[in-house]
């Protein structure tokens, strides 16, 4: 039983580390923004003739 609440802990601490990543990458990194533009070809730009 110790072997389990050894690996349930692992679990817990390691999940708390990863939210704590995510959270923290969220909450300090600023996106930059820009301009996007994308390139659509002709062929998607006709009505098909059916």
């Amino acid at each position: 039983m110790p072997s389990l609440f050894r690996f349930l802990a692992i679990l817990a601490i390691l999940g708390g580390a990863v939210f704590a990543g995510i959270f923290a990458l969220a909450t300090f990194v600023q996106p930059t923004q820009r301009e996007m533009s994308v390139t659509i070809p002709a062929s998607k730009l006709q009505p098909s003739g059916k």
